[in-house]
């Protein structure tokens, strides 16, 4: 955890509102597909995912500026000439089109966190985050959703921290704020933010306990 400290069981909480990430947090890919044909082509496994988020390649995504498509194209002439066409082709399709799934023991903290207080979503993301939103039936998880490829802003820039807690109506000074890389929680930090580090369900049960978690855990001292 970095930023102001929580201590459980506190009486107030040390935050109004909860900023949290989407992949890494509440969002994981599986790249099963992608591992099996980068070993099939004699690739070592992560090529494609290092191609595909090479700043050249993912930032543009990001921002909203290409589609999937075009996306998978750079991903396609990244790879090679390592790989056949026909190779690269199948790696960048299901690199790009890639399933996920939620963490359900994340999602239930939030669901709870927003009975508590706003939940806002930060995300570098892609023009159909929505969707993929939907498929997992988190549609309604929190009150908004800051979507770089819709702001025209990624994480770490301040401004993407500024817009979610302008959207949550909470002084940044008041806003919890979690994501998987450090970078990304040391930007809320310097904003102001408590920043929370995500590396598991239970760490971060531990760091909503103040607002959502009160009521479970009984007063201080039992």
């Amino acid at each position: 955890m970095s930023g102001g400290a929580i201590r459980p069981g506190a009486r107030e909480p040390a935050f109004d509102a909860v900023l949290c990430d989407i992949d890494g947090v509440i969002r994981f890919f599986d790249l099963s597909e992608v591992s099996r044909l980068e070993r099939a082509a004699g690739l070592p496994e992560g090529t494609t995912a290092s191609v595909g988020f090479a700043p050249e390649n993912d930032l543009p995504l990001l921002l909203g500026r290409i589609t999937r498509e075009e996306w998978a194209d750079s991903i396609v002439r990244g790879l090679l000439p390592r790989v056949t066409p026909y190779e690269a082709e199948a790696l960048a399709r299901a690199f790009s089109t890639a399933g996920f799934r939620a963490d359900e023991a994340v999602v239930g903290l939030l669901r709870h966190v927003r009975e508590h207080c706003p939940l806002v979503l930060v995300s570098n993301a892609t023009r159909w985050l929505d969707d993929d939103l939907a498929l997992l039936g988190l549609t309604g998880l929190a009150h908004s959703v800051v979507n770089s490829s819709l702001v025209g802003v990624v994480k770490p820039d301040r401004r993407i921290y500024e817009i979610a807690a302008e959207l949550a109506g909470v002084a940044p000074d008041r806003c919890l704020f979690v994501d998987d890389r450090q970078e990304n929680v040391d930007a809320a930090v310097a904003l102001g933010m408590t920043g929370v580090l995500h590396r598991d369900a239970a760490g971060l049960r531990t760091a909503l306990l103040p607002v959502a978690g009160r009521a479970r855990a009984g007063p201080p001292g039992d």
